[in-house]
């Protein structure tokens, strides 16, 4: 007999959303009395992360809030997008003594294709040279109209830092939620997205998900894609092992037999062999995976293959849009492999069937066997936990390889006064040196009309009958060249070095 349904006040999932160093872990941290910020390294949140949070709304009833925290770095746009997606409400904090940042906009453009409804949280009030009004026109300045400033985009000043406003805030939060009657039918199988996934050494593959609708059991079978997981070993976001997951909930599951694609929506089914069955589906539908690779315009190309390790999926993400921004004319990258986990023997295995293959990893480590065997072959293995640490490296290391090419390099420019004799190959003729300067031994290249007729080299330098080595622009000079090409007033000498650049 079918379940009747039972409908439910689903929590909102809020993604807090900003600039880089605006304030919304530390806003976070004082919501959930907790201090992540300093467990961030370089102070910079680089994966999405999910809590759950008690408060009384304007009633005195006990309501939940799912918060997400979305990085604030301009390499995460691409997980910025992702919270927007996820989420039912946004929160955009700017800060009051800086106002308005690219990252501020990039987040209130994912905000707006997303047509989430939104607050704008103006922290840090308890700045010195804090400005509210400043940062109210700045908003209005870029189409972010607050009210009473020509808009309906309600805002808090607040400092998360002290505290003050921060109430207010989570009240406006609920009170947008009761607006926009947000729902859930408890009786149905869950659904929901995936928001993080890893794999770990101890523990296997685990993923974090939001559930958007209906009621996760344990002893279910999910499937995310190609891959899935029995619901027996279930997690909150506090680490904690529960047996049910309702709608607005994070929860992690561990036991995955691949990992998850991040922002995927999961589905669930009742047993092992239904799993396979939708996997098989699924499988159809799948596209072969391409890698990417940076390209150049000039004609040398000298290719790093990059070998991806980090902690999780959503950062891989991240690392290979930063590093598809690196231009270099004269060297590329291709990304022949990501993954999840640490830097094991097959990855450097792999990098020794690409010429120049580098392996970088990200929040993660080395094992031995991998150790041992980079360094027998000589790959390079490098591990960062700030991504703009990692592109910096790679930047500099694909300097470093860049193909040094010999080229021309113009030093001076004379134009021919007047032929005096010609001996074999060897001329003597006057002239005026017009750019740069000509000195004795330079080569030569011999210019009429525009166009090269010929080459040669300066084998007497003269002014006022004295032997020179050097003539400096605007001097005349008598020049002996020995060149096959017959010179004529008129034309021009262009003297060159070569150089190696």
């Amino acid at each position: 007999m079918k379940e009747e349904s039972q409908q439910f006040v689903r929590p909102p999932v809020v993604a807090v959303m900003g600039h880089i160093d605006h304030g919304k872990s530390t806003l976070l941290d004082y919501i959930r009395k907790t201090n992540t910020c300093e467990k961030e390294a370089g102070g910079i949140t680089q994966r999405m992360s999910a809590y759950k949070v008690e408060r009384k709304n304007d009633k005195g009833v006990n309501s939940s809030i799912t918060f997400l925290d979305t990085p604030g770095h301009e390499a995460f746009g691409a997980l910025r997008s992702r919270g927007a997606s996820v989420a039912d409400i946004a929160i955009l904090v700017v800060a009051a003594d800086e106002g308005v940042k690219p990252q501020t906009l990039d987040a209130f453009k994912c905000i707006k294709e997303a047509g989430l409804p939104y607050i704008v949280a103006i922290n840090k009030i308890d700045r010195p040279n804090a400005n509210v009004d400043k940062t109210k026109q700045n908003l209005a300045e870029n189409e972010i109209f607050l009210e009473g400033w020509g808009g309906d985009v309600p805002f808090v000043p607040l400092s998360a830092i002290t505290g003050v406003g921060v109430e207010d805030l989570l009240q406006m939060i609920l009170l947008l939620s009761e607006i926009t009657e947000l729902k859930a039918d408890l009786t149905l199988p869950a659904e929901g997205i995936v928001i993080q996934a890893e794999n770990s050494k101890t523990k296997g593959i685990s993923a974090s998900f939001i559930i958007k609708n209906g009621t996760l059991k344990s002893g279910q079978f999910i499937v995310c894609e190609d891959t899935f997981s029995s619901t027996r070993m279930m997690e909150d976001f506090q680490g904690k092992k529960i047996e049910t997951g309702l709608p607005s909930d994070p929860v992690r599951v561990t036991g995955f037999s691949a990992l998850p694609p991040v922002g995927s929506i999961f589905t669930i089914v009742e047993n092992k062999k239904d799993a396979e069955r939708e996997i098989e589906k699924n499988k159809k539908g799948d596209k072969q995976k391409t890698f990417v690779s940076t390209t150049n315009e000039s004609g040398l190309n000298f290719m790093i293959p990059i070998i991806i390790k980090a902690s999780t999926t959503d950062v891989i993400e991240a690392i290979v849009h930063e590093i598809m921004k690196i231009k270099n004319d004269r060297v590329s990258v291709k990304i022949v492999s990501t993954g999840v986990g640490f830097i094991s023997e097959g990855d450097i295995k792999l990098a020794l069937g690409s010429a120049n293959a580098v392996v970088l990893g990200f929040d993660t480590t080395t094992d031995n066997s991998a150790k041992a065997l980079s360094e027998r072959a000589n790959i390079p293995v490098q591990t960062f936990n700030i991504i703009y640490k990692l592109t910096e490296w790679l930047e500099n290391y694909m300097k470093e390889k860049t193909p040094k090419i010999k080229m021309e390099e113009l030093r001076g420019k004379a134009k021919v006064l007047k032929f005096f004799s010609k001996d074999k190959d060897k001329q003597v003729i006057g002239c005026r040196v017009e750019e740069g300067a000509i000195s004795l031994g330079d080569e030569i290249r011999i210019i009429r009309r525009e166009v090269e007729i010929g080459r040669g080299k300066i084998k007497i330098l003269q002014q006022m009958k004295k032997d020179v080595k050097e003539i400096k622009e605007g001097l005349e000079c008598g020049v002996c060249i020995e060149a096959k090409h017959e010179v004529a007033p008129g034309d021009f000498l262009e003297s060159y070095a070569m150089v190696e650049k």
